[in-house]
């Protein structure tokens, strides 16, 4: 098989000055340290997994950071909100607490779904779900885009979905019927390069895939940094003001890695090791601080109370959770719909 050859990109163009200018210091030290405790939570949740704490499948967000942080704080957390299994960051963007997380990957009656869930299956109140089928969020956010256009209310869905999952039918579903009935639904590709193991390119019939899927379905289409906090922010805020203009959908592909294997029982050896050193070299969390450092805003020590500060919130989440109760088995049948 003839590999593809990447297409050009044309990131949405964005300028760090004018958005620290605009955003100010107390703004983005906040980011930082939304990212700081994602990354943190992230590390912690992985190492009680190799202790064998946490059960199931362990999806990680690190690398990608940066995408659903300016997503949250542009577009608010009053709007719907539905992603893929590699959920954590995205509950914890929209108030989920670093205790009900973890007791939830630990397994826990005090956790999020009360032990239920696990990894895949975190919630908030606009936050619709991680789901765990490859693709199986698309209809759902479109079904949210309908529900706000029906009862004329003046908010978005916005849906996280991986490159892997363009392929599917519930993709060009779901984006043919928010094009026909102009729903106001923000579709975000995270394309991690990735689906699993195979390279995106051995997937996906074309590239860039928002800027040339976007098209078939009469939509507009756009492409993001993902590895720039300030490409996202500018990206987003643009997007976000259009379907509040149009209510018509959007399609969105951010081109970001991944530092871990698709899951964390994935050893990732479809990549070499130089190729993720030279990815991790262009990490957000980092680019975002040596920005903000580079405008005078944080200093070195700045940056590791804060990086302290949140591993401290993180393990007392894992203090908490060890010491929560387990579920009693006679609640099992509880909260379902249908027996």
């Amino acid at each position: 098989m003839q590999e593809k050859q990447s297409g050009l990109y044309n990131f949405f163009p964005s300028d760090p000055k004018l958005i620290i200018d605009n955003l100010g210091k107390e703004k983005l030290f906040y980011y930082l340290k939304q990212m700081l405790l994602i990354r943190n939570f992230e590390i912690r949740a992985e190492s009680a997994y190799l202790q064998g704490k946490v059960g199931g499948f362990f999806h990680s967000y690190m690398g990608q950071e940066a995408i659903q942080i300016a997503a949250v704080n542009v577009i608010g957390q009053e709007n719907w909100w539905i992603t893929t299994y590699r959920c954590h960051a995205l509950a914890l963007l929209l108030g989920a607490h670093p205790k009900e997380l973890m007791a939830e990957l630990y397994g826990r009656s005090t956790g999020n779904a009360k032990g239920r869930g696990g990894s895949m299956h975190f919630y908030t109140d606009r936050l619709l779900g991680g789901f765990g089928i490859v693709g199986g969020q698309i209809p759902i956010a479109t079904g949210a885009a309908f529900t706000c256009k029906y009862l004329k209310k003046d908010e978005i869905a916005v849906c996280f979905l991986g490159e892997g999952a363009v392929a599917q039918g519930a993709f060009h579903e779901s984006l043919n019927l928010a094009a026909l009935w102009n729903l106001p639904c923000i579709y975000v590709i995270e394309n991690n390069k990735w689906g699993m193991g195979t390279a995106v390119s051995r997937a996906i019939s074309v590239e860039p895939i928002a800027e040339k899927k976007a098209e078939s379905y009469g939509m507009k289409g756009y492409s993001f940094d993902g590895m720039d906090f300030f490409n996202c922010w500018a990206g987003f805020q643009h997007v976000y003001a259009e379907v509040k203009k149009t209510s018509q959908p959007v399609l969105i592909e951010v081109v970001t890695e991944r530092f871990r294997g698709h899951s964390i029982s994935d050893p990732g050896v479809y990549r070499s090791n130089e190729s993720l050193s030279l990815c991790m070299e262009r990490d957000p969390l980092l680019g975002l601080f040596k920005t903000l450092a580079g405008a005078g805003m944080i200093n070195d020590e700045e940056y590791q109370a804060l990086d302290k500060h949140q591993k401290e919130v993180v393990l007392e989440a894992m203090k908490f959770a060890d010491e929560s109760p387990w579920p009693d088995p006679i609640t099992l049948g509880e909260d379902v719909y249908a027996p």
